[in-house]
């Protein structure tokens, strides 16, 4: 087995943010990889109205998930999860789908359609540059709260602007529908609130819940590491 790393929005360098379980997997012999999302500047070109979008990160991660004939568990966090709905379907390798306080969007969804019609507090939306980004002033309370501290200071430098045409762009289909799939709630996340969460659950084949905020990979990577050597 190997894993597919999915990150969330706003943020750069995938294997940082996901260091802490996939140090934990490579020790029980388990490799991972997590692929560089383009609309988060990842990939040489700036986000902005211009700038790449959806297709562009479902392009990077499927590129990630074809590399490969092992058996692929894709584990995707927050926006990950839009991501992975079109990049994981129809892929011969990708056994099951982890979504970590995630969306679950059917074809034709995005992710505004999730929210409300204004932004989250958390966000600072440039609308002239076509930009979106985490609040750093908001980040520990609302993401890493319950992280070491050494984590929430390098957290800060992992932050990035990402294209904000990514929150109204729809993905072409659903992998949830056809992969088996576990949804984990992070029972004390105040960034996507846990209510909201087991609503989005319900589109999956089973939930576990985990007391940790928006970060369980980080905070708690013990248990998620359990959880996918046990799937």
């Amino acid at each position: 087995m190997r894993v597919v790393f999915v990150h969330g929005a706003c943020v750069r360098d995938g294997s940082w943010w996901w260091h802490r379980t996939a140090e934990l997997l490579q020790a029980q012999g388990v490799r991972s990889v997590a692929p560089a999302l383009p609309s988060c500047g990842e990939a040489g070109l700036p986000p902005g109205a211009g700038g790449p979008g959806l297709s562009e990160d479902v392009a990077a991660v499927r590129q990630a998930l074809q590399d490969n004939e092992e058996p692929t568990v894709v584990v995707a966090h927050s926006y990950g999860g839009i991501v992975t709905a079109e990049a994981a379907a129809g892929v011969r390798s990708v056994r099951h789908l982890v979504m970590i306080s995630s969306y679950l969007p059917e074809a034709g969804q995005s992710l505004s359609e999730f929210g409300d019609s204004s932004p989250a507090p958390f966000l600072d939306v440039d609308p002239h540059a076509g930009t979106f980004g985490v609040r750093p002033e908001l980040l520990v309370d609302t993401f890493l709260q319950d992280c070491d501290p050494d984590i929430q200071t390098q957290a800060a430098d992992h932050l990035t602007r990402q294209s904000v045409h990514v929150t109204g762009q729809p993905v072409g289909a659903a992998a949830w529908q056809h992969v088996p799939s576990t949804y984990l709630v992070c029972a004390q996340d105040r960034g996507t609130p846990p209510h909201l969460q087991r609503e989005f659950a319900r589109r999956a084949d089973s939930v576990v819940e985990l007391d940790a905020g928006h970060h369980p990979f980080l905070s708690r990577p013990a248990e998620v590491r359990d959880l996918l050597l046990s799937l």
